[in-house]
């Protein structure tokens, strides 16, 4: 079995993908490059773009380790590096609408994505129609001779919805259109999308691959058939990651496995112990038995991660502000992935389909790296607050 070798274990291949030590001097990490022009040799090597690095937006030996090693974590046939979440989300679709098509968003995604679609997308002449997450492959009735694109997030956005992502990506598929999921919250080491049908993979590199709440990256994976036009989307925007956040999330990615591991553990028993809580009305988290959506979860995905929301037992605004202003431990701010606790209210009024009904204000909760039974206290407090309000 060689390094690399996908019958290895995953936090072998995350220890070990996208750079070989013995390639650049037997140094374990590889070089920061910083870089913008690159010389060429002579003068034919130059009007030909005759060797491996043109110019810095195109790559440097920095961006290939990190999307080498996404590569070998998707299974994909290339991957771009963005400067942000959003940027790898923006840029496919970018790539993929044309002025007049038709594309299909999942109501439950993640609002930048909406936002974008709604303006800018519509603005070029782009038709955007949102559909339950819960569709499946009813999608096709949905599905236009001028659908190019049918998005989807699985689970979604503050609310945990899962998607039946081949049923989906079958209907699309038959159709011609080009199937792209955001996959932030599995990671490919819970879900794989291209193994499901997918055709682009988008991740927040932000999240659970940067861990640390310090650097701002995206990364989006392509299978054969669509990698060279995202390859070539991707030069013509010229939306490239700075050299110093790449690393940052390669070096993040070395310990992602044991980071989410304890992320998925610790989240699991919180998720559980608030089901019995007095105040809580849900917990959605998918891999919950509770959760109606749970058998899907189990068939797709290998495990989950930190990040799940609550439904209060009644009331609205003042509550939730009450249950958030009573925490110590947990943050409030925006993201997740990182090594802290953080809790958020969740706004549900921009969508026109997944928008419940809730029995009352939910909260999302990102569970970080600390003490479970600290966590638990810390929440409980809210509870309390959120009860007396």
């Amino acid at each position: 079995m060689t390094k690399n070798d996908k019958r290895q274990g995953i936090n072998t291949q995350l220890a070990h993908a996208g750079h070989d030590p013995h390639g650049y001097f037997g140094f374990v990490n590889p070089p920061v490059v910083h870089a913008s022009t690159v010389l060429y040799p002579d003068a034919n090597t130059l009007s030909t773009r005759g060797q491996k690095y043109t110019y810095g937006t195109r790559g440097t030996p920095t961006t290939d380790a990190l999307a080498e090693a996404i590569d070998a974590l998707e299974g994909s046939a290339g991957t771009i590096c963005v400067p942000s979440g959003l940027a790898a989300v923006t840029v496919p679709l970018l790539t993929f609408a044309s002025a007049g098509d038709h594309i299909l968003i999942t109501d439950s995604v993640y609002h930048p994505t909406r936002h974008f679609a709604d303006t800018m997308l519509r603005r070029m002449g782009v038709e955007v129609e949102y559909y339950d997450p819960h569709i499946g492959g009813g999608i096709a009735a949905l599905i236009r001779p001028n659908t190019s694109i049918v998005f989807t997030e699985s689970p979604a956005s503050n609310t945990f919805e899962v998607q039946d992502i081949p049923a989906i990506a079958k209907a699309a598929h038959a159709a011609g259109a080009v199937v792209m999921m955001d996959n932030t919250w599995a990671t490919p080491l819970y879900l794989k999308p291209l193994d499901f049908g997918v055709d682009i993979s988008i991740h927040a590199a932000t999240k659970y691959p940067g861990g640390h709440s310090d650097v701002l990256l995206g990364t989006v994976s392509a299978n054969e058939a669509y990698w060279e036009r995202l390859y070539e989307g991707f030069v013509t925007l010229g939306c490239c990651a700075g050299p110093d956040d790449v690393y940052q999330v390669l070096r993040g990615l070395r310990t992602m496995g044991v980071r989410l591991e304890h992320h998925r553990k610790s989240a699991l028993e919180i998720a559980a112990w608030l089901e019995g809580q007095p105040g809580v009305a849900r917990v959605l988290h998918p891999a919950l038995p509770s959760h109606p959506d749970h058998n899907l979860w189990k068939r797709d995905f290998t495990g989950s991660s930190g990040i799940f929301s609550i439904v209060l037992n009644g009331g609205g605004q003042k509550q939730a502000h009450a249950f958030l202003d009573a925490l110590e431990i947990f943050g409030l701010g925006y993201s997740w992935g990182g090594y802290e606790s953080l809790a958020v209210p969740v706004f549900l009024g921009d969508r026109v389909i997944a928008k419940g009904p809730y029995a009352g204000p939910l909260i999302r909760l990102q569970i970080g790296l600390e003490d479970v039974e600290d966590l638990k206290i810390d929440i409980a407090h809210g509870l309390t607050a959120a009860a007396e309000a």
